[in-house]
C-alpha cells in the first residue's frame, strides 16, 4: 500500500518533534528551505539525462534474496516529497526465502549476561513509538546505478538501550552483537550470507539506535526486515540488521563477522580487521551530489538549473561548492540551507554553460573540519552533455 506524501514541512516537524527539540520560529526557517522556482519568467523543457549510467526500471522490486534489489528515482526529489514512501524505499537484500513466519518471532539477549533474556515481538511492538526520519544509504552505492540505494523517511521502534538495560552485563562485555536471520535456499551472486554486525556499547548509544518495527507509519514489509530491524542513524546500511532475532554480548577479542569482512572496504576501513573492536564506526560522511539537471527557456535562451542533495556527517554547514569542470574552481552553491543532518538537503544552482560538450559536474565541501572522503575522490560526480552553445 502506498504512503501519502509527506511535505517538507511535515518532514522537518517530525524530525524536530522526534527529537525533542522545541524551536521556537521553526516555521520560519522551514519556509527559508522551501525550493523555489528557479526562473518564474522560463518555461522548463526537461532534464538531461546524466551519462554512463545504466538505464533500468527504478522502483520495482527485482531479484530474490541476497541478489534482489529496488533502486529509489532520487531525481523525484522535490522539497515536498522528501520522505520516500516505503513501498519507494531501496531494497538492498529482499526478504529471505527459509524465513519461518508462522512461529511466534523472539528476540533473544544472551551472551555475556547474567541471565539470557527472550523478547517476544509483541512486547516489543507495544513499546513502539516514533523515533523520527532518517536517511539510510548502502555502503555499495554506486554511479551507474545512480546512486539510488539512498531513501529516508519516518521511523518508529524502540531504542537497543532500553533492551540492554534489560540485562546485567558481566564485566568482560564490551561489544554487542545484532544478528539477524539471512537463511536463503538460492546461492548468491554478489554477497556472502549472514546478517551480524559487532558494535560497542558507546557506538550504540551515541548514534541512538534502535530496534525499529515501523517505516511510515506502519509495519515493516517483509523486505525491509518485518518484524523488526537495527536501525543505526548516520551509519551505513549495511550496519543495519534486518530480521534481528538475536542479541550477543561479546568481549572485546570478538572476531569480526562475516558482514563486517565484507563491506569492510566499503565503509572505510583500514584493511580487514581481525577483530570486530578494530573497526571504524561505519558513519556516512557528508555528501552531495546532484540528482537532476533541470533545462529552462528564458527570454528566448537555453539555461539551467542543477538540483541536488546534501547528506551524512555530523556538523551542519553551507559551505558547499560546486564545478562543472575538472580544472574549475569551486563555486559556491546559491540556494542551500542545511537544517538537519539527520536526513537530506536540496539545494539548487542556476548554470548556463559556455559552450556545447560534456561537463563533470562535482561537488565540495569548503569546510576543511569536516571529514568527506568520498566526496573528496570525486564518487559522486556525475556528467551530461550539454548539446547547444549559449
Amino acid at each position: 500500500m502506498n504512503n501519502p506524501i509527506v511535505t517538507r514541512r511535515e518532514l522537518l516537524r517530525a524530525t524536530m518533534m522526534a527529537g525533542g527539540l522545541l524551536l521556537v520560529g521553526w516555521d520560519r526557517l522551514i519556509d527559508v528551505a522551501q525550493a523555489k522556482d528557479p526562473y518564474p519568467s522560463g518555461k522548463l523543457l526537461g532534464t538531461l539525462d546524466f551519462i554512463s549510467e545504466d538505464q533500468f526500471q527504478m522502483e520495482v522490486p527485482a531479484g530474490l534474496g541476497l541478489d534482489g534489489r529496488l533502486f529509489t528515482d532520487l531525481s523525484k526529489l522535490t522539497a515536498d516529497s522528501l520522505i520516500i514512501p516505503t513501498d519507494r524505499f531501496y531494497i538492498r537484500t529482499r526478504c529471505p526465502d527459509l524465513i519461518d513466519y508462522k512461529s511466534p518471532w523472539t528476540i533473544n539477549v544472551a551472551g555475556l549476561v547474567e541471565q539470557p533474556l527472550t523478547i517476544k515481538i509483541d512486547e516489543l511492538t507495544a513499546k513502539t513509538r516514533p523515533m523520527g526520519v532518517h536517511l539510510m544509504e548502502c555502503s555499495g552505492n554506486r554511479r551507474s546505478k545512480h546512486f539510488s540505494m539512498l531513501s529516508a523517511c519516518q521511523w518508529s521502534g524502540v531504542p537497543i538501550a532500553e533492551i540492554l538495560s534489560q540485562v546485567k552485563l558481566k564485566s568482560t562485555a564490551t561489544q554487542v552483537l545484532v544478528g539477524g536471520f539471512d537463511g536463503h535456499w538460492q546461492p548468491s551472486f554478489t554477497s556472502r550470507p549472514g546478517a551480524d554486525w559487532i558494535f560497542t556499547l558507546a557506538q550504540l548509544a551515541e548514534s541512538k539506535a534502535f530496534l525499529a518495527t515501523q517505516m511510515n507509519g506502519a509495519a515493516l514489509t517483509p523486505d525491509h526486515g518485518y518484524p523488526v530491524r537495527l536501525l543505526v542513524p548516520g551509519w551505513y546500511g549495511c550496519t543495519c540488521v534486518k530480521w534481528v532475532n538475536r542479541i550477543m554480548l561479546v568481549d572485546r577479542e570478538a572476531p569480526s563477522t562475516s558482514q563486517m569482512i565484507e563491506f569492510a572496504a566499503r565503509t572505510h576501513q583500514h584493511g580487514v580487521p581481525t577483530l570486530a573492536r578494530n573497526y571504524q564506526a561505519a558513519i556516512i560522511d557528508q555528501s552531495a551530489m546532484p540528482i537532476r539537471v533541470e533545462k529552462w527557456l528564458v527570454d528566448g535562451k537555453i539555461t539551467y538549473n542543477v538540483v541536488g542533495i546534501m547528506w551524512g556527517g555530523r556538523k551542519k554547514t553551507t559551505a558547499l561548492g560546486i564545478r562543472f569542470n575538472p580544472t574549475e574552481a569551486y563555486l559556491p552553491v546559491e540556494q542551500y540551507e542545511q537544517l538537519t543532518n539527520e536526513t537530506w538537503t536540496l539545494w539548487s544552482h542556476k548554470w548556463t554553460p559556455a559552450q556545447a560538450g560534456l561537463y563533470r559536474i562535482q561537488l565540495k565541501l569548503l569546510d576543511p573540519t569536516i571529514r568527506t572522503r568520498r566526496l573528496n575522490t570525486g564518487f559522486y560526480m556525475r556528467a551530461v552533455n550539454i548539446t547547444e552553445s549559449s
